[in-house]
């Protein structure tokens, strides 16, 4: 007996929706040393019909100016990687000290060369309109980097109009260290910054620096918001995006 028939292959109809990205699709780029972003952001855009698609870009797990400014060439090729020919509503790069060294506008021109037209962000981005939100103007900067890097930290940020008010530092260079920074330790290293700094709000700057969980238990000790890398740059990617959910549950920032 031929057994053609019985090996045939029954074709089914279906329907098709939206996706899992029907209210938003955020693009994502992030560092090949980051071991933060993904987890932090899928804590924080978890919300129906969100849905956010990552690449990652090659970068020197030591943190210095060279290796920061070596990975502008790499964001064009690591954003074209995201969804070729899909929609995207919002693409994010994921590195707060390249984006300050490299500006913001460069980070952006690189990442228009492949995805024309669309709404970007950074950590820079998404903490400066959170620090806006806020109507804070005195800011504590609290980071894991080295001296160097964090000349040029404190100096971006004043040219955009804030003061400084107190800035501290881990001190460490290996990005990969930094990821195992306890958030205790950043809670107690916050909060001893804050205290009589005469700072509106605090940003903790880094992609790899773990603070999204702790946010609203950290302001409530602090008396004052607070946001980070990653937790301003959800947080703006969602707002770019058209998202308004509020999010209380992740402090200040998510409640604008």
């Amino acid at each position: 007996m031929n057994g053609s028939a019985h090996d045939a292959t029954k074709q089914f109809p279906f329907t098709a929706d939206a996706g899992i990205g029907a209210r938003a699709r955020i693009g994502l780029v992030v560092l090949a040393s980051d071991q933060t972003i993904e987890h932090e952001y899928r804590l924080m855009l978890n919300l129906p019909g969100v849905a956010v698609y990552e690449s990652r870009i090659y970068n020197d797990s030591d943190i210095r100016p060279d290796t920061l400014r070596a990975m502008e060439g790499g964001i064009a090729e690591a954003t074209r990687l995201i969804l070729p020919g899909e929609r995207l509503d919002v693409v994010g790069f994921g590195c707060t000290s390249a984006t300050m060294l490299l500006g913001e506008a460069t980070i952006g021109a690189r990442i228009r060369e492949v995805r024309p037209g669309i709404p970007f962000t950074t950590p820079v981005t998404g903490a400066f309109a959170g620090l806006r939100a806020f109507g804070a103007h005195r800011i504590a900067v609290l980071t894991p980097y080295s001296d160097e890097v964090n000349a040029g930290i404190r100096s971006y940020i004043e040219q955009h109009g804030f003061i400084v008010s107190a800035m501290g530092s881990f001190k460490e260079r290996d990005d990969r260290l930094v990821a195992r920074i306890s958030p205790d330790s950043i809670a107690e290293a916050a909060a001893q910054l804050v205290a009589g700094s005469g700072a509106e709000a605090l940003f903790v700057s880094c992609t790899s620096l773990r603070l999204a969980e702790r946010v609203a238990d950290l302001e409530a000790r602090i008396g004052v918001p607070a946001t980070s890398s990653n937790h301003a740059m959800a947080w703006h990617s969602l707002r770019l995006a058209g998202v308004a959910d509020a999010r209380p549950d992740f402090g200040k920032l998510f409640t604008f």
